[in-house]
């Protein structure tokens, strides 16, 4: 990352030495709902959801990060415990970089508050824009809105075309219920813009799915 390339030599080291990384097989969980702010996750491999469950069974992904991205970053803000879940969907990679070395960097690399002000507005603007889709856009582009925010190339710069997701959870991130999700991907299918297989779903044109109004 440039903001680890632009510390100095001592500070990469000492920031090495401290992140703790943890390989996840399929469906592990990272963190849970409820947990200290005690780490700054970046992935380095695979694909997780972040996610929240109900006792009633009910449950709501937010998004998916990918290999590049970094989260957890607000919860350490607000010295909180944490609101969702976080599950590997696929054999995961994660660095996990203690909230201490975290608050550090910010007293002390200007690189790195750089980024992390860019990834929250990012993160806001991404949030923002979901909210316009699910109170503006009918059910069809809700789902081509919330699979092409997947792709937001700052937030999830290294996501593959295909991605391994339920038709249940693009419905949970979408917003709609999943018989009328399942009627979307349908028609983005037919549309030329995705194709739905065993295990996942493969983007085939992005551009076209981020400008789908239905």
């Amino acid at each position: 990352m440039p903001w680890f390339t632009a510390l100095d030599e001592v500070e990469r080291r000492r920031l090495t030495s401290e992140t703790v990384v943890r390989i996840l097989p399929a469906g592990a969980w990272l963190a849970r709902e409820g947990d200290a702010p005690a780490f700054w996750y970046g992935v380095i491999e695979g694909l997780l959801k972040l996610c929240c469950h109900r006792q009633d069974g009910r449950s709501l992904t937010f998004t998916g990060v990918c290999a590049g991205s970094w989260f957890g970053e607000g919860t350490i803000f607000k010295r909180e415990a944490r609101r969702y879940d976080v599950i590997a969907l696929q054999e995961t990679h994660v660095a996990c970089v203690p909230s201490a070395a975290f608050n550090r960097l910010l007293q002390t690399s200007f690189e790195f508050n750089h980024f992390v002000l860019e990834l929250l507005n990012e993160r806001c603007g991404q949030f923002i824009g979901r909210y316009i889709g699910q109170a503006m856009l009918n059910a069809d582009a809700q789902v081509a809105n919330a699979l092409a925010g997947l792709f937001h190339p700052r937030l999830y710069p290294h996501m593959d075309a295909h991605l391994k997701i339920s038709q249940e959870e693009v419905a949970n991130l979408s917003g709609i219920s999943r018989p009328r999700c399942n009627e979307a991907l349908h028609r983005l299918k037919e549309a030329g813009l995705l194709r739905t297989e065993y295990g996942g779903i493969t983007i085939v044109d992005l551009i076209g799915l981020h400008n789908f109004r239905g």
